[in-house]
């Protein structure tokens, strides 16, 4: 099983939680944090169609250069977690599976954090508990432009960029509303096809990594 490397992600996509499960990782730990990417915002489908949920972050001034993805603190100031979790439960509270998983879930929107990576390291952890696989994988201590000995899937934390993923297909809430919507938060997958979930993700051709 190849090893790879990944940006440790809110609630990831079906392409990043794939990847994670179909490989032996390692989290990019030590990176600058960049707008535009998964690090705080992540799809979910509403009856409106796709929808983005984002993760308010306290910018720092121009003058104090870049900052480091570990260091990037949550503007708490906002009430996201509420609004994230009122979304979520209208999003979601007729899907077939999202009781069973809600009262897991919940507590990482009632929950202090003051740092992004913490919040997101908690939502791979809500997918390990949820899937039973294992997540844990060792962290980069410092930070290489260029990869030597793994493979490098860090561009899958890009939110613009396009990649040939072929998506599973699976039965959506709102699919009588709108066609179907690929490639969002695992979260969606995990509240429509409850324990299939798993299944599903090993079997999802990943052809697209090495393209």
């Amino acid at each position: 099983m190849a090893t790879i490397v990944l940006h440790p992600v809110c609630f990831p996509n079906i392409a990043t939680l794939t990847t994670a499960i179909q490989h032996q990782g390692i989290w990019e730990a030590q990176d600058n944090f960049q707008k535009q990417t998964y690090r705080n915002r992540y799809h979910i489908c509403t009856d409106q169609g796709k929808h983005t949920l984002t993760i308010p972050i306290q910018h720092i001034k121009k003058n104090e250069g870049r900052q480091k993805y570990s260091e990037v603190k949550i503007d708490n100031k906002e009430q996201w977690q509420r609004q994230h979790w009122r979304t979520l439960q209208t999003a979601y509270r007729t899907s077939p599976f999202f009781e069973f998983y809600e009262d897991e879930l919940a507590p990482l929107f009632t929950k202090d954090y003051t740092y992004l990576i913490d919040f997101n390291f908690d939502t791979l952890r809500f997918f390990e508990d949820a899937l039973s696989i294992n997540l844990g994988f060792p962290k980069t201590e410092t930070y290489h432009k260029t990869i030597e000995g793994h493979q490098d899937g860090r561009f899958l934390v890009n939110a613009k960029q396009q990649f040939p993923f072929n998506a599973p297909k699976y039965n959506q809430v709102f699919m009588d509303r709108h066609a179907f919507i690929p490639n969002t938060s695992a979260l969606d997958l995990l509240f429509n096809e409850g324990p299939y979930t798993l299944s599903l993700l090993k079997e999802v051709d990943l052809s697209f990594l090495h393209a």
